[in-house]
């Protein structure tokens, strides 16, 4: 069934956000495409069944064919790896399995050399309980006593030993955790072997800055800062509220109210000093501006804050991740996309930089939550919005979640339970790259993979998408050469309308050049074909996958098939 709706420009456009950029030219940062490559999951030069340096150094020139301006690698730093790399045993060094210092320098050449931007992600929550810092602050090395932090606890009534407060860890059960050696707790928001740092010690404060300049010396350009809403904790050390009715168990993070473990107001200062020892590094040095981002799942309220405050004179981050459409299924509608577009436009003040994303390694892909004929709008989506696009790898190619048993699982969040273990592991988007139909997908030359290559590969790999005339991958391609080309001139307003019951997304975007140019998108986000009647000629210049149209002018209505997706030029 095919349902038909004129489109007249004037009458049905919702203006939800009007603003003008610089025409001098923002920073490299402020309309780029970000890549995420999750290492040990890229490519495998020696055969040991996991990524490393060399094999992203072998696909230099796959990142300059994407048309991507940065590559942000996920932690490569010394780890015993009990959380996939996020437990930092030395922040000066690579893990040995990645490689060495050497190969992260010929990477960061290689990749300067091809106008590509390097960033690393920085850990700052805590440690590992590897790490010299806290193996000298449990013996009470001097100097050392208060990186952590620690709290002598209580004896209750009955003569046993309780930490100081009722505060939990994100993977449940208690954040406090008793050292023998020391005798007392430490606070671990995360796992038991990645204990907190304490930054009410200037010392730590200051370690932390030095690592930064450590690795902008060497020549990184900027940082994804992890677990940002973590960093501090009441001083008070009071307990937590309960949160009434919240249906899980009182071991569970979600059982409290988090207003004395996360976005404590010294962090947002934290985040500003960040903001300015990167800043003076850029000012002093040269060259362009060293950035960072922010991933915090917070309220709107506090990620606003992040980026500093409303008029610009206190700067934060460069951006902090927008998670609002990490949550995206096969059945979200126009009006759920609209609603989730709307809030940022409405709520970040216009001299911040906006940036969006639909996954990351920490959730599932994207094929596999809107299914394979959703993939192309949703690029265009993150891709056609202004502000920074952020794709993780093999998004580009559609690839959907592998298949990992319990067994075989490295998430350590989740193998504690196989019960849970298909609702709760992090490893199923986490499976390697597919680069072609060769043995493991081209990830290694046939040694057993860290995490098992999908069986999807013989059917879904780059080497294939790029044979064909059609597909994701170049659906992606053109929309990255489309934004480059649209970053050049101003968005003097975009329009974001929720149409025919829901099933429609139109989002309009005018262009403040010599043509007053307007590009549209349209996606059909419901279950049955749609026909858009348009009172303009217009030219296709991105079709989805599947659409029945290619690239050229036409006058004809535009038919939309469920999860069709196209951004027209209209002339």
């Amino acid at each position: 069934m095919k349902v038909l709706v004129r489109l007249t420009f004037l009458v049905l456009s919702v203006l939800v956000y009007s603003y003008q950029a610089t025409k001098t030219g923002p920073d490299w940062w402020k309309s780029s495409v970000i890549y995420q490559i999750y290492p040990r999951s890229f490519k495998d030069s020696d055969n040991d069944g996991i990524g490393d340096l060399q094999g992203i150094i072998s696909k230099i020139d796959y990142f300059v064919e994407l048309g991507v301006d940065a590559i942000w690698l996920s932690p490569i730093y010394k780890s015993p790896m009990v959380d996939a790399g996020y437990d930092i045993s030395d922040y000066r060094s690579i893990a040995p399995e990645y490689g060495n210092l050497s190969d992260f320098k010929e990477l960061l050449e290689a990749a300067h050399k091809n106008g590509l931007k390097l960033i690393l992600d920085f850990v700052p929550n805590h440690t590992s309980n590897l790490h010299e810092w806290f193996n000298k602050s449990v013996a009470r090395e001097e100097g050392y006593e208060d990186y952590y932090l620690w709290n002598d606890g209580y004896v209750d009534d009955d003569g046993v030993r309780q930490p100081p407060n009722n505060w939990l860890s994100l993977w449940s059960f208690s954040g406090w955790e008793w050292n023998e050696q020391r005798q007392q707790y430490y606070f671990h928001q995360f796992s038991i072997q990645q204990p907190d740092l304490n930054y009410r010690s200037e010392k730590v404060r200051q370690e932390m800055k030095d690592i930064l300049t450590y690795w902008l010396d060497i020549g990184v350009d900027g940082f994804r800062v992890d677990a940002v809403p973590h960093i501090y904790e009441d001083e008070l050390l009071r307990d937590e509220p309960i949160v009434p009715d919240s249906g899980v168990d009182d071991t569970n993070w979600n059982y409290l109210n988090h207003i004395y473990t996360k976005d404590q107001p010294e962090t947002f200062e934290l985040v500003y000093s960040w903001r300015t020892h990167l800043d003076n590094y850029t000012n002093t040095v040269g060259g362009d501006t060293r950035m960072f981002m922010t991933e915090c799942s917070s309220d709107m309220e506090n990620l606003v804050k992040y980026y500093g405050n409303e008029n610009g004179t206190v700067l934060g981050a460069h951006f902090t991740f927008n998670f609002y459409f990490l949550g995206i299924n096969e059945n979200t509608t126009a009006a759920d996309l609209q609603s989730d577009i709307t809030v940022w436009y409405q709520n970040l003040p216009s001299i911040y930089t906006f940036n969006w994303l639909t996954g990351n390694h920490d959730n599932h892909r994207v094929a596999s939550k809107v299914g394979q004929s959703r993939v192309d709008a949703y690029n265009m989506l993150i891709s056609f919005l202004d502000g920074v696009t952020i794709t993780y790898m093999a998004e580009e190619i559609g690839q959907e979640n592998g298949e990992v048993t319990c067994e075989q699982g490295q998430d350590p969040s989740a193998i504690k339970n196989c019960t849970t273990f298909n609702e709760t592991t992090r490893d199923f988007e986490r499976t390697p790259f597919q680069w072609d139909n060769s043995t493991n997908a081209g990830f290694n030359e046939g040694a057993p993979t860290w995490l098992p290559v999908s069986s999807k590969y013989l059917e879904t790999n780059l080497q294939e998408e790029r044979l064909a005339s059609r597909s994701h991958y170049h659906v992606y391609t053109d929309l990255v050469q489309l934004k480059a080309s649209l970053s050049a001139y101003n968005s003097s307003y975009i329009f974001v309308n929720s149409l025919l019951n829901n099933r429609l997304l139109e989002v309009q975007k005018a262009l403040d050049d010599p043509h007053q140019s307007t590009y549209r998108l349209y996606f059909n986000t419901g279950n049955e074909a749609l026909t858009v009647s348009l009172d303009q000629n217009y030219t296709v210049v991105i079709p989805s996958v599947n659409l029945a149209y290619t690239q050229g002018l036409t006058d004809n209505d535009l038919v939309l098939n469920s999860g069709d997706s196209v951004i027209i030029k209209v002339l």
